[in-house]
This record gives structure tokens, C-alpha cells and sequence, in this order.
């Protein structure tokens, strides 16, 4: 799916959208990076309703065990990518996703006040589609036209020791980066 624009109000156009109640309003920042990450739920299934489910505080937690442990979580991305290559939309870019917890990028705490977050439907153990590659590079494009975006980077990159996404399977090299 190509994205060739993001609107004044922060939405990718052409996109599904699904409301996440789970963002708030960012501080005065300038979006700046782009942070990758992998989800999958139940862990290692894909195509179900579990990730939708999470970022809209709907995840029921006797539908699988996992879900008991992480259904009240509130949390969010800006984006999915699914292993079709479809993307979701859940926040505006304009808003604050719950997506990256405490984290630092260039000795800057709290990235979420200055990125956007883009979930794709994976996990560390597996190759992602040559269709989510294709939708992450035409979104970061997108994001990289009307933000002054500095660097794409994975969630272990700002979360190191606590986070792992998007993976040892993620080939970097499959997106152009302005790192």
C-alpha cells in the first residue's frame, strides 16, 4: 500500500482508522524519529483482533492467557502494519502514542513526546513481509515530507536492555533511513 501523504491533522490519507483512546497531547516538540516495533497477539499468531483489541482497551483477558496479563494496559501506536501490508492508523502523528515507555534517544527521556510509533505485525523470530517493507518505506517517505524526521530506529535502540523489537529478523537495509 503506498502512502503518499500525511494531512495537516496528523492522518495518513487513504488509511483504515481506528481510534486508540490511548494517547494524550504532545509537549511543544517537533516529531523527530520514527520508532519501529514488532506485536503480535496471542505472541507468534498473526491476523487476528488481539493488537487492535490492545490499543483500543478492548483485549478480553480469558480469550488467552497472555491477554491476562496485559489487558489493562494502556498503550498505543501511531500505526500498524499488517503481514499483508495493510496499515491501520490509531493516533494522529499530532498526538503523543503510548508506544515507546521510558526511553532515550540522544540523551532526550520520554520519546514519545517527540516520535512517532509504527507497529509491525511480527515478533523476533521471524523474516517480515516483502509487503511491509514496501508500506514502511512509502510511510516513512510520507512522515519524512512533512516532519523533520532526524533517524529511524528500533524500539532496542531506545529501550536497550528492556526491549528487543522490531528484532534480529528486521532487515534494516530494506529501508532507506535518514540515520
Amino acid at each position: 500500500m503506498n502512502t503518499n501523504a500525511i494531512d495537516e491533522n496528523g492522518f495518513a490519507i487513504n488509511v483504515q482508522l481506528i481510534a486508540s483512546p490511548n494517547f494524550d497531547t504532545r509537549p511543544e516538540s517537533e516529531i523527530i524519529l520514527i520508532v519501529i516495533h514488532n506485536i503480535s497477539l496471542p505472541p507468534n499468531q498473526y491476523g487476528g483482533n488481539g493488537i487492535i483489541e490492545l490499543f483500543t482497551n478492548q483485549l478480553k483477558p480469558d480469550e488467552h492467557p497472555y491477554y491476562a496479563e496485559i489487558h489493562s494496559q494502556k498503550v498505543s501506536a501511531h500505526f500498524l502494519i499488517r503481514r499483508d501490508g495493510k496499515l491501520i492508523q490509531f493516533v494522529s502523528c499530532l498526538k503523543r502514542a503510548w508506544h515507546a515507555g521510558v526511553s532515550n534517544w540522544q540523551e532526550r527521556e520520554r520519546c514519545n513526546d517527540f516520535s512517532v510509533g509504527i507497529e509491525l505485525e511480527g515478533s523476533d523470530f521471524e523474516i517480515f513481509e516483502s509487503a511491509q517493507y514496501q508500506t514502511l518505506e512509502s510511510l516513512i517517505t510520507a512522515l519524512s515530507s512533512i516532519y523533520p524526521i532526524q533517524a529511524v530506529v528500533g524500539h532496542s535502540d531506545i529501550a536497550p536492555g528492556r526491549k528487543t523489537d522490531p528484532g534480529p529478523y528486521f532487515d534494516w537495509q530494506r529501508i532507506a533511513t535518514t540515520n
